[in-house]
């Protein structure tokens, strides 16, 4: 699988895409400056410049976790890559669900995760059973304020 992540007046574009494991990024430049793309995360770590109207070759993701994308030049610019090792894996909507279909009956571990969530703390998880009629599961997590959202923290 293929996404792009976009840069346009000096954002990363999604903040947050989810791929599979040993799924692949194209980072495209539609900024009329240059930005540095980097990330130190375990999960993924590379470096890349890309020049005004330029586009990467693909960089493939393959170790499963969230990578923290900044840019060396725009010290803003910051946006994550989720790596799942799950197929069953989803991103919210503004309203904050989601709906993931085709799970097939049995036990699963759901599992939470949210960008401003605190760095280095166990993530929301809990056990459900799916069965095979529609299986619902809630989960209320409390974030760090929004201001403080912009920062990699070491923690990526």
């Amino acid at each position: 699988m293929e996404r792009v992540i976009d840069q346009r007046l000096e954002t990363f574009l999604p903040l947050i895409t989810i791929i599979p494991r040993n799924g692949r990024i194209v980072f495209a430049n539609n900024d009329p400056t240059t930005h540095q793309v980097y990330s130190f995360s375990p999960v993924k770590q590379f470096e890349i410049t890309l020049a005004s109207g330029t586009s990467s070759p693909p960089i493939v993701f393959d170790t499963p976790g969230v990578a923290a994308l900044g840019c060396n030049i725009h010290d803003n610019m910051i946006a994550y890559v989720f790596v799942a090792e799950s197929p069953w894996t989803a991103l919210t909507g503004l309203d904050g669900r989601a709906v993931i279909e085709d799970v097939p009956p049995g036990g699963y571990q759901a599992q939470v995760w949210h960008n401003r969530y605190p760095p280095r703390r166990q993530l929301p998880s809990a056990r459900v059973a799916v069965s095979t009629e529609t299986t619902q599961w809630a989960a209320n997590i409390r974030v760090r304020n929004h201001s403080s959202s912009r920062s990699h923290a070491g923690s990526y």
